[in-house]
């Protein structure tokens, strides 16, 4: 294996006499007690990498995400008052603010726990206070969720030791509102909903509209291989939210003559082209992504349910030359490190995943390929980026919940 196969990415700040190169999530409670003199307890929450579908969920469409088996850590220990104390180890940063207080947005990493405190006490959950450490094994800024990972595992903790029911439907509402109304980052439920109910070796079919789902099991003849391009976007300051408005004006202007039209989910391939003259060019472009992505996400679970791996990378690749050409939300690095996946033999397709701008690419691989992946494809976008990716293959993993070590 090479330099850049790795199983985790750790890029984290030194703290007190702690390792952090070798920091794993079981010496979190040992780190707590180190701190808050307590014994905690720990919950997890997984990132996510989505297979196919990308900026269809914030539009009532379907996608299709895995859990990762890579996860943020909370662990948590009630406090007699209604303080809320926060550290994050891979930050080496605290905070702390009061429930019973106004917040405001910071701007900072602060913004996702506050904001889902916040988001529950709004919709009728009575919180205690509580001493919190967190501890990711997911970059933030790298397309994988680790914001969402980082507002359910916090949510879950805070609902468990205020002797709260958890809904893991309501609390994955609950995180998407606090990061539309609080973060303001004007994201779809998707990447919330995968970390709370993700299923162990299956991707989820979701329908973000009615929000139903079903599993779809991954072959054990392929793998799923991420390709983190070391590029980090900032999306809540980016033009994802100028993406979205842009596809609300589609949605206003075709719902004058298209009967029924709430979403750009209700608009089908052949409708748009028909009523292509109604919209700016550039509004077209947004909205023909949409449209051609819900469809190719519909046909790629099928063809991932019949064992048509040619088929499924060939729509990963139509979803990826959309992204970057209709939608404008991929970069150089993406691209590259797409093209660099494809040219590996036994590689079926590859597309960014994320929101864009930056991030990772996603390949469906050959299981006997993944011994030869990162040899083919490091080195080359080391040379022509100076960055050095991280490569890694993806077992989907089991949503949140206590953490087990």
């Amino acid at each position: 294996m090479t330099g850049y196969f790795c199983k985790v990415e750790l890029s984290y700040h030194k703290a007190d006499d702690i390792d952090m190169q070798t920091l794993d999530a079981k010496d979190l409670p040992l780190l707590f007690r180190r701190r808050y003199g307590a014994e905690p307890l720990v919950f997890r929450a997984p990132g996510r990498v989505n297979l196919i579908g990308e900026h269809t969920d914030y539009n009532d469409g379907f996608v299709l995400p895995a859990a990762l088996d890579l996860s943020t850590y909370a662990a948590i220990a009630a406090r007699s008052d209604r303080m809320i104390r926060v550290h994050s180890v891979n930050l080496n940063s605290d905070f702390a603010f009061d429930l019973d207080e106004p917040q405001s947005r910071a701007g900072a990493w602060s913004d996702y726990i506050c904001g889902v405190a916040l988001e529950l006490e709004k919709s009728g959950y009575r919180l205690r206070g509580a001493d919190i450490m967190v501890f990711s094994t997911l970059s933030m800024g790298s397309g994988l969720s680790a914001s969402a990972a980082l507002e359910v595992a916090v949510g879950y903790a805070l609902l468990s030791v205020s002797g709260e029911e958890i809904d893991l439907l309501d609390l994955a509402k609950i995180c998407q509102r606090a990061e539309n109304d609080f973060v303001g980052m004007r994201c779809g439920i998707m990447d919330q909903f995968i970390s709370c109910h993700g299923v162990e070796g299956a991707a989820l079919l979701l329908d973000c509209r009615s929000l139903e789902h079903r599993t779809v099991p991954i072959d054990p003849s392929v793998r799923i291989v991420i390709c983190n391009t070391m590029v980090h976007h900032e999306l809540a300051g980016s033009a994802f939210n100028e993406r979205r408005r842009e596809c609300e004006e589609a949605v206003a202007l075709l719902s004058s003559s298209i009967k029924g039209v709430m979403a750009l989910r209700d608009v089908g391939v052949e409708q748009l082209e028909a009523h292509a003259a109604r919209l700016p060019a550039t509004i077209f472009k947004r909205a023909r992504h949409v449209v051609s992505e819900n469809a190719r996400a519909l046909a790629a679970v099928a063809a991932l349910e019949t064992r048509d791996f040619t088929e499924f990378g060939r729509l990963m690749n139509a979803s990826h030359e959309s992204l970057r050409n209709d939608y404008k939300v991929s970069c150089a690095e993406l691209d590259l490190m797409a093209e660099l996946a494809r040219g590996v033999p036994g590689v079926y397709g590859a597309r960014m995943t994320g929101g864009g701008f930056g991030g990772c690419v996603v390949a469906l691989v050959e299981a006997f390929a993944t011994a030869h992946f990162a040899d083919a494809v490091g080195p080359a976008y080391e040379k022509a980026t100076n960055l050095s990716p991280m490569i890694f293959t993806c077992f989907p993993g089991p949503g949140a919940g206590p953490a087990i070590f």
